[in-house]
This record gives C-alpha cells, sequence and structure tokens, in this order.
C-alpha cells in the first residue's frame, strides 16, 4: 500500500470499512490501492466503486471493451497518471490480443497521434477524449456532431463521455494523494 495518506490495512479496519472493504474487492480477492485510499472515508470509496462498474462494467455498454480500456489509458497518458496507465493498458493490451499492434496503439497514444493507428469513429472518440481532457471547456456541440457523423451513436456517445469523465476524476485523485500501484494486482485481467 502505498500513498501520501493514511490507508487502513483489512486488520485494522472497523466493521463498517470492512464491509465497504468487501465491496471494492477484485477478482484476485484484493482492494486495490485506488480505492483503499478513501479507506478514512469509506462512503466515497462506495461512490466510487459504484461509479467505476457503471462506467466500465456495465453490460449495456456497447462500445468494444478493448477501447473503453484504450480511451481510458489515452487519458491516463493525457493526465500522466501512471497509476490508472498501468491498469488500463494493461487491460486494453489483453483485450486487443495482438502484441505488434497494442505496441504500435502505444506508442500512437504515447505520442498524441492516435490517427497513426486510428480512423473512423475509434479516431473520433480519441480525439473527443483529448479535447474533453485538456480543453474541457473548449467542446462545443460540433465535437459531439462529428462523433455522429463518425457512426457512434448518442448511447455510446455518452459512454465515451462517462469514460472520459471518470478517468479525469481518478487521475487527479490519484496524482493528487500520491497513490502508487505498490501491492496490488497490475490489471484487470492479471493472474493473482
Amino acid at each position: 500500500m502505498s500513498a501520501w495518506i493514511e490507508m487502513i490495512s483489512d486488520e485494522e479496519a472497523n466493521s463498517a470499512l470492512r464491509d465497504t472493504l468487501e465491496l471494492v474487492r477484485t477478482p484476485h480477492g484484493t482492494v486495490d490501492n485506488v480505492m483503499r485510499v478513501h479507506s478514512l472515508r469509506p462512503s466515497t470509496m462506495r461512490g466510487h466503486v459504484v461509479l467505476y462498474r457503471a462506467v466500465l462494467h456495465d453490460d449495456a455498454n456497447t462500445l468494444p471493451l478493448w477501447l473503453q480500456e484504450t480511451i481510458s489509458s489515452y487519458v491516463s497518458i493525457l493526465n500522466d497518471c501512471p497509476y490508472s496507465l498501468a491498469n488500463h493498458w494493461a487491460n486494453a493490451r489483453h483485450l486487443i490480443d495482438d502484441d505488434a499492434r497494442a505496441d504500435r496503439i502505444e506508442e500512437s497514444l504515447r505520442a498524441r497521434r492516435p490517427e497513426d493507428e486510428f480512423g473512423g469513429a475509434e479516431l473520433a472518440l480519441l480525439q473527443y477524449a483529448e479535447k474533453l481532457t485538456l480543453n474541457p471547456g473548449a467542446i462545443v456541440k460540433a465535437d459531439v456532431d462529428r462523433l455522429s457523423e463518425a457512426g457512434v451513436d448518442d448511447g455510446e456517445i455518452l459512454e465515451a463521455n462517462q469514460i472520459v469523465g471518470y478517468f479525469n476524476y481518478v487521475n487527479r485523485c490519484l496524482n493528487g494523494l500520491g497513490v502508487t500501484t505498490d501491492g496490488d494486482v497490475v490489471g484487470y485481467y492479471a493472474k493473482a
């Protein structure tokens, strides 16, 4: 466990915190630091996990999982958030299931040149993610219209908007509290 503020261990948790820790456990049976950093305020931990699961793990989402994770990773690159990038790029890479392609995508995202690897709707979504992350006050209706023109439906626009919004929130939480992956199992698909 590593952050610039106290994080309460399972062994030190009172009964209310223990209940919340059970809610946020990963498929690996662990509590990642992104959640544990809330241990001094379990209500924000509960709110965080509900939002996270709604944004990235809802069965109603129709954007492909690999693209959701790629958008998440791009926002994390733009925000220089190593914690989220480590986890969500590991997920994207796993879901892309082609190391050479994943390497090219990662290189294009780190260079802020998604157009080197993407076109159409995927590129439009990544460009929207970049503008909403770096210059949110400049977003105009034409930015959303470009998504529609590229074939992204309104539900998918909302999904992308929520992914970008969530990762801007969580990147700031993690960077602002010095949270690291020390002790975490990195990536949803990792073997514990």
